[in-house]
């Protein structure tokens, strides 16, 4: 492979000195092990003196400096709406005095960069033929764009969508899938802020959703062979991507309704609408106009970009289809006219403003929305004030400045505010933290979905319901107990826990990863003041939402290390990244 470059020019090779302390004797924050970091931690003795530093990031003198509760507010915002916050983020931000409207119109406006697509092809990928049926390059592309592209706004937004409208590498047996991955990555970003009626229609006619839920190549019936509709997509069109299982009220709440003396939820749709839906999704495959033969396609990855198209003879326009009310008479091979008329009428369902807003809340902001959250944010769906429905601009703008995402809430308020941080976060919030570079610009972090890595990974979801479910309760616990919901939790166990610990470990020294570097000098400038740079961090990861005791509990650890050599204030700067990132406060985003 070749290499990926920023938009500008080639990325410069950082001389970071955390990273090129570590071959000194006693360098290198592997040298004193898992077992030392927490040992220290545990006994949170001071053994060592702080030196007061000047901070490196202070303000010139004409600008009044951000309050404390400015910083955090910042930081809250940036969590939610980007990728982490960082100095230039935050101070950016406080100096517009929070104004977070502009910060979000900059952010809409900001195009996007070169497509994901486009830096596979800029890496190589398809020049080698062993990448045919492999998924080379994938990593590298969707590992780049969340630590380093600019439009954090935009790329927090796709990752949210990836994981409602799942397409995985798990299951894309096509050549050149891992092309049709990072298309649909593009499709995504392409369509995020527009409206939800085109978003759902780009991604239905993707390449690699018709792979994934099987909607490509689906043919009307045939009685002498028995072949029947492909029913997947059908399903899970209705189910995971727009109305949901159970019929809601003008609320957003789950209507009830008597049966037998029980209160009972009444169901969306049934088979038979799924089965009349897949009748009107047959007839698309893949367009290689280009190419004379699918086969012929496999020397190039170009169809995986380019929407399906209609094959009128595999269309079933001999019968009327009635699903969810509406009925689609015959027609003669129009299923670009079936597709639009179906779209249409399900993105029209009462459900769909609150089904999407409460999902896209849930990766954003919290895990449990007030029923009065969600409807004020389906409202904004339903029109945006000028009489458009589905616009995600003014859906996104809503749920973000919302006062359940900016107030500072108290009490069982600030209990639903809380959410469990997705270890794609965590890593993408401490890379932009750590100035994580690719030195050879190829970008292999690779991929971290195993259990013994992050337990998650970009576009590696292994099912349609990705890597937890919305409605997901840990059994038996405190949050089942209050009858909240913990999405997060269903990828978080005894094994991940210790798994994500040590590819913490690991990776803040760059072990594990090839041609990774990091630049921790902004830290190491403040890191002979341990309480400095504690709350520093603290503020940077968490708002400062840490509790007090953990906050002394790492401060007294961090005091406890020498801080006399540069390695030595490069390993404090490490052993506060790391008992910060692995701390239960931490985990929980408030």
């Amino acid at each position: 492979m070749t290499s990926i470059r920023d938009e500008g020019g080639t990325h410069a090779v950082l001389e970071a000195a955390s990273a090129l302390d570590q071959g000194a004797p006693g360098g290198g924050l592997r040298t004193w092990g898992l077992a030392s970091v927490s040992a220290a931690a545990l006994a949170a003795c001071g053994a060592g003196t702080d030196t007061p530093t000047t901070d490196a990031q202070a303000q010139p003198a004409n600008v009044t400096p951000a309050t404390p509760e400015q910083q955090q507010q910042a930081v809250r915002f940036l969590d939610q709406a980007g990728l982490g916050a960082t100095t230039a983020e935050v101070d950016a931000l406080t100096s517009s005095q929070l104004n977070f409207d502009a910060w979000l119109d900059a952010q809409f406006a900001m195009p996007p960069g070169r497509s994901a697509w486009q830096l596979a092809k800029d890496l190589g990928v398809d020049t080698n033929p062993k990448s045919i049926d492999a998924d080379t390059g994938l990593d590298n592309v969707l590992w780049y764009r969340l630590l380093k592209s600019p439009d954090v706004l935009r790329q927090r937004i796709v990752l949210a969508l990836s994981e409602i409208f799942v397409v995985s590498m798990n299951n894309m047996p096509i050549p050149w899938g891992q092309f049709a991955c990072l298309a649909y990555w593009d499709t995504l970003e392409a369509y995020c802020f527009g409206t939800f009626r085109e978003l759902i229609e780009r991604i239905t006619l993707s390449p690699a959703m018709g792979v994934y839920l099987s909607m490509r190549g689906s043919q009307k019936s045939d009685a002498d062979s028995g072949r029947r509709p492909d029913e997947n997509y059908a399903r899970e069109l209705m189910q995971l991507f727009t109305i949901g299982l159970v019929e809601l009220d003008n609320n957003g709440q789950p209507i009830l309704v008597d049966k037998d003396g029980k209160k009972e939820t009444v169901d969306t749709y049934s088979n038979d609408d799924v089965m009349q839906l897949a009748k009107v999704l047959t007839g698309w495959d893949f367009d290689v106009t280009e190419a004379p033969t699918y086969n012929a396609a496999k020397t190039t990855p170009d169809y995986t970009r380019l929407p399906m198209k209609p094959q009128a003879d595999r269309h079933d326009d001999e019968s009327a289809k009635t699903f969810l009310g509406l009925t689609i008479p015959a027609k003669a091979k129009d299923a670009a006219g079936d597709l639009e008329k179906a779209l249409d009428h399900i993105c029209a369902h009462h459900n769909v403003p609150f089904f999407v807003s409460k999902q896209l809340i849930q990766r954003l902001v919290m895990s449990n929305p007030t029923p009065e959250y969600v409807l004020d944010v389906a409202k904004v769906f339903v029109d945006n004030g000028q009489g458009l429905r589905g616009d995600l601009k003014a859906v996104i703008r809503a749920i973000l400045k919302h006062r359940m995402a900016r107030e500072a809430l108290t009490g069982n308020e600030a209990v639903q505010r809380c959410k469990l941080r997705e270890p794609i976060l965590r890593f993408v919030q401490w890379g932009r933290l750590a100035r994580l570079q690719s030195i050879d610009n190829e970008w292999n972090i690779g991929d971290l979905s195993a259990a013994d890595r992050l337990g998650q990974s970009p576009m590696r979801a292994p099912s349609v319901f990705n890597f937890f479910r919305p409605g997901y309760v840990p059994l038996n616990s405190g949050v089942s107990a209050d009858g909240f919901v913990a999405p997060e939790f269903q990828i978080t166990d005894e094994s991940s826990v210790i798994g994500y610990a040590n590819f913490v470990l690991q990776h803040l020294d760059g072990a594990g990863t090839q041609m990774i570097a990091f630049d921790y000098s902004e830290w190491t400038a403040i890191a002979a003041d341990a309480a400095k740079l504690v709350d520093r961090l603290n503020l940077m990861l968490t708002a400062r939402s840490l509790a007090s005791v953990t906050v002394d509990v790492i401060t007294a650890a961090v005091r406890s290390l020498p801080a006399d050599t540069s390695v030595r204030l490069a390993n404090r700067v490490k052993a506060a990244f790391y008992l910060m990132l692995t701390s239960p406060d931490y985990m929980i985003q408030r």
